[in-house]
C-alpha cells in the first residue's frame, strides 16, 4: 500500500519533541491564551516574514474573521477562486456578504488575474486569492488591481505554508492572510487550528478582540466578537512542527521533481509552475479525462489518491441560490471533471514514488491502446 498520506509516519518522527509539547502544557496549568500561543504566533510571523500572527480555532474562521477586520460585511461582494474548496466562499457567506467567482488558469490552478477586474462591482469590497495546491497566486497584478480600485486582499494561505512569491514568502503581501492548521497541510497541527497574518497593526489588534469574545480585557466587550482561539496545546505542537517545515517542503519538491519527470510523455496534464513562484507541493495534481477510471486503476494497485475537488462551489446546492448553472464556469468545470492528487508527502520515499509513476504510465497506456485500435479500426 503507498497511501495518499502518512500521517501516523509523519508524526512518528518529531514523536519525542511532540510528547514533550504536550507534557509542558498537561504540567503548565494553562490551557487557552498563554504563553505557548504568544510564542507560537511570534514565531510563525518571524517564519512568513510579518510583524503579526493571531491564532484563531481553525482556517475557516481564519479567512472570516480576516474579512471581518477589513470590514467586509452583508451586502457587499468578495472576488474568490472558482476553482477552490468551498471554504473560502463559505467565510465569505457566513458575512452575508456575496461571493463572485472568477476562473482559474488552467495550467496553475489559480485564479486569473485577467479576469478579475471585469467581475468587480459597486459592491466589491476585497479579493480573496488562494494560493492553491501549494503555489502562490499572481499576486503582483492582484494586488495592483486592487491599490487601483480601492479593495482589501485576503489571501487564503491554507495550503501554502513556507510557498514563495518572487523570493518572498506568503504571509503579508496584501492585508492579511489566513491560515488553516488542519492536520493533512505541511503544516498541519493534531486537530483544528488556524492563524491570520498580516503587516498591519490596526488588523492584528482588531482580529485579537474579534477572535476573544470581542474582548482585550475579561468581562470588557467592545465589539461583537466571537470564540476562536487557537489552543494552548496546538499551538505547543504546531512550535514543533515548524521547526521540520522547510525539510518536508524540501522532500515535497524532490517527489514532485520525480513526477514531473517520470511522467513526461505519459498522456496526463502535469501542473505548471509559474515564473518567480516556489510552490512547496501541498498537493500534486495531474489532469485525465477519464480520472475516475484512472483512479480505481491506481487503487487496485494499493496506491492512493484523492479528487480536490470532485464538485466545484457554484454546482453544490449550498450555492443553488446563486443561479449558475453548469456550464457557467466551464474552466473550473472542466478541472474538477479531470484533476487526480497522487501520493505526496514528506516521509513518502523515492521507492514508492517510483511505483506510483510505474503504475501511472501503465494504467494512461492501456487506457489509450483500445482507442488507438478504435481510430484505427474506422479508418
Amino acid at each position: 500500500m503507498i497511501p495518499f498520506l502518512d500521517l501516523k509516519a509523519i508524526n512518528a518522527g518529531q514523536r519525542q519533541a511532540l510528547c514533550e509539547a504536550f507534557e509542558r502544557v498537561l504540567d503548565s496549568g494553562w490551557y487557552i491564551m498563554g504563553d505557548e500561543l504568544k510564542a507560537f504566533e511570534a514565531e510563525f510571523a518571524a517564519y512568513c516574514g510579518t510583524d503579526h500572527c493571531v491564532g484563531v480555532a481553525n482556517g475557516l474562521e481564519a479567512l472570516g474573521l480576516a474579512l471581518r477586520a477589513v470590514d467586509v460585511g452583508p451586502g457587499d461582494e468578495v472576488i474568490v477562486p472558482s476553482n477552490t474548496y468551498i471554504a473560502t466562499w463559505l467565510a465569505v457567506s457566513h458575512l452575508g456578504a456575496t461571493p463572485v467567482p472568477v476562473e482559474p488558469d488552467a495550467g496553475t490552478f489559480n485564479i486569473d488575474p485577467a479576469r478579475i477586474e471585469q467581475a468587480i462591482t459597486p459592491r466589491t469590497r476585497a479579493i480573496m486569492p488562494v494560493h492553491l495546491y501549494g503555489q502562490a497566486a499572481e499576486l503582483g497584478p492582484i494586488l495592483e488591481i486592487a491599490r487601483r480600485r480601492g479593495l482589501r486582499v485576503i489571501e487564503d494561505g491554507a495550503q501554502a505554508h513556507g510557498a514563495r512569491y518572487r523570493s518572498e514568502r506568503i504571509g503579508g503581501h496584501g492585508d492579511a492572510v489566513a491560515w488553516s492548521f488542519y492536520p493533512g497541510k505541511n503544516l498541519g497541527a493534531l486537530g483544528d487550528g488556524g492563524a491570520v497574518t498580516t503587516q498591519d497593526p490596526l488588523i492584528a489588534d482588531r482580529l485579537r478582540v474579534l477572535r476573544n469574545y470581542g474582548s482585550r480585557t475579561k468581562y470588557h466587550n467592545e465589539v461583537i466578537g466571537t470564540n476562536s482561539r487557537l489552543d494552548e496545546l496546538q499551538a505547543a505542537l504546531l512550535r514543533v512542527k515548524l521547526q521540520q517545515l522547510d525539510a518536508g517542503n524540501a522532500r515535497r519538491a524532490q517527489i514532485a521533481g520525480l513526477y514531473l519527470n517520470g511522467l513526461q510523455g505519459a498522456g496526463l496534464v502535469l501542473p505548471r509552475v509559474a515564473a518567480g513562484m516556489d510552490p512547496v507541493w501541498h498537493l500534486f495534481v495531474v489532469r485525465h479525462p477519464q480520472r475516475d477510471l484512472l483512479a480505481k486503476q491506481l487503487a487496485s494497485e494499493g496506491i492512493g489518491t484523492v479528487i480536490h475537488y470532485p464538485i466545484p462551489p457554484h454546482l453544490q446546492p449550498a450555492y443553488a441560490t446563486l443561479g449558475l448553472q453548469p456550464g457557467a464556469l466551464p474552466v473550473s468545470e472542466a478541472l474538477h471533471r479531470e484533476v487526480l492528487s497522487l501520493p505526496i508527502g514528506p516521509t513518502q520515499s523515492d521507492a514508492q514514488t517510483n511505483a506510483v509513476i510505474a503504475a501511472l504510465n501503465k494504467a494512461v497506456a492501456g487506457m489509450a491502446a483500445p482507442l488507438r485500435r478504435e481510430t484505427e479500426l474506422s479508418r
